[in-house]
């Protein structure tokens, strides 16, 4: 019996253009993401380095263009938060039937974006349907490694075998699923968050 329900944050409630930041850089070069672009990336997302230093990194590599310029492209994959899921998130969370978690790779900058995009009122109405709300920058690790699954299990004392995850990357949802959590690798532009319930 499913008692808790772990939710990842990009492509389940906030929509995303990944490929943007790269279209955004083709301009100077680069087109897709490279070997050093991907290590300070997850570097950052473990919060091991600070928005300065990353930004600055990335600069680095491509230096025909401005720290304002590789801000403005990292940020442009996040896209708009419908009010549909939302809604459906907060009706979820006053049913009672289940502890709700969020658990996103995610970094200062994409952050901090979020957060002015959607606003204080919508920011806090999401935050607040969780128990415990865990960021990768924050705690420190990120998925897939099974370390971060291990730690929400443990954190919580919840049983894996009664813990739902819903991600939309397959490698995340594998990891889980390795440890006895059961899951759901949502197709983005297929599915929708709103379908939960239909998968549990």
């Amino acid at each position: 019996m499913i008692k808790n329900i772990v939710f990842d944050f990009g492509d389940i409630f906030i929509n995303l253009d990944k490929p943007a930041v790269y279209s955004a850089l083709a301009q100077y070069g680069y087109t897709e993401l490279t070997p050093e672009m991907d290590t300070w990336a997850k570097t950052y997302e473990v919060g091991k380095i600070s928005s300065d230093t990353f930004l600055s990194e990335l600069q680095r590599m491509v230096p025909s263009t401005s720290i304002p310029v590789i801000a403005a492209a990292w940020n442009s994959m996040l896209l708009d938060f419908p009010e549909s899921r939302l809604i459906f998130l907060e009706q979820l969370k006053s049913e009672g039937s289940y502890r709700l978690f969020l658990l996103s790779n995610t970094n200062d900058l994409h952050i901090r974006f979020v957060q002015e995009a959607m606003g204080r009122e919508r920011w806090n109405r999401f935050k607040a349907c969780f128990e415990q709300f865990y960021l990768s920058h924050e705690i420190h690790m990120r998925k897939p490694d099974t370390e971060i699954f291990e730690f929400v299990l443990t954190q919580n004392k919840l049983k894996a075998n009664e813990t739902f995850f819903i991600d939309d990357t397959k490698e995340n949802t594998d990891a889980a699923a390795s440890i006895g959590i059961c899951t759901w690798q949502l197709a983005v532009g297929s599915e929708d968050i709103t379908e939960l319930k239909a998968k549990l």
